[in-house]
């Protein structure tokens, strides 16, 4: 049984899920009545477990509804505080697609007042997902256009695996790109501009992303969970600013790592020379 903070508590008030081929891997969102459009499924060993967000709305492909919209706050709500959580993966449980974008038939419906509070929403998601303490993973299987592209842009690390399509939108020029023709390009195309860190070949079964992913969060889950999250603030907010300003949040994020024992941990590890066993204290 994992012991796992604010995300365990929501899972406890499920029903039983079979133990998955991954260790004590799956335990699942889920609810009465309808089917839920996201799920949330941790493993690993406890205090260092990996969390997987996964968008499930076939008939729609995984395109940015109200209710996906919904049951993904609510569930980065959960995942902000639970520091039991080293690494979140976001993928696709439809197969062919990591998300469409908007969900124009949707939008059609909606009044110009309700969409442009909508498309609000919308960045505030992304905020909410940028915001997230952990390092998080963006497992591209299949196609990511429009806001499905930024909610992959909106992780810190991507990867794509298989002959997928994704807008080019890398810097101002590749922005304009985007803009002006809606011009799209494969994995390997966008690992070469920088638009993903890792491009992997297609397996048989489909998932060679999420695989590349799970290692990637694999190497990430050992190291000193502080540290790797004040490294993310320092990253993020330091390119944000000047490069003055930006030494004086990195002071500062580094401040927080001074008096914990994990970098104790890290010091007596080296000297004694074996692996660290950190604990994010």
């Amino acid at each position: 049984m994992l012991r796992l903070g604010r995300t365990a508590a929501l899972l406890r008030t499920l029903p039983a899920q079979p133990r998955g081929e991954r260790g004590n891997f799956p335990r699942r969102a889920a609810s009465a009545g309808r089917q839920k459009q996201i799920l949330l499924e941790v493993h690993g060993e406890a205090g260092g477990g990996i969390a997987e967000i996964l968008m499930n709305r076939p008939h729609a492909r995984n395109s940015l509804g109200k209710v996906l919209v919904d049951e993904l706050f609510e569930t980065l709500e959960v995942l902000h505080f639970d520091e039991s959580i080293r690494v979140v993966i976001i993928k696709s449980k439809v197969k062919g697609v990591f998300c469409a974008g908007a969900d124009l038939k949707e939008r059609a419906k909606m009044s110009n007042t309700e969409a442009d509070h909508f498309v609000q929403r919308l960045r505030s998601l992304m905020d909410g997902i940028a915001a997230l303490p952990m390092p998080t993973i963006a497992a591209i299987e299949g196609h990511a256009l429009g806001g499905g592209l930024e909610l992959a842009l909106a992780c810190d690390l991507r990867v794509a695996g298989g002959t997928q399509r994704l807008p080019r939108c890398i810097g101002l020029s590749r922005a304009k790109e985007l803009i002006f023709t809606g011009r799209q390009i494969d994995g390997q195309e966008a690992f070469s501009i920088g638009l993903v860190n890792h491009a992997v070949p297609q397996n048989e079964e489909g998932d060679a992303a999420y695989q590349s992913a799970l290692a990637l969060a694999g190497e990430i889950v050992p190291r000193a969970p502080i540290a790797v999250k004040m490294g993310k603030v320092a990253i993020n907010k330091g390119s944000e600013v000047d490069i003055a300003s930006g030494m004086a949040i990195e002071r500062m994020c580094y401040a927080q790592n001074i008096p914990t024992r994990d970098r104790e941990e890290g010091m007596a590890a080296f000297i004694e020379k074996r692996p660290p066993k950190f604990i994010g204290k």
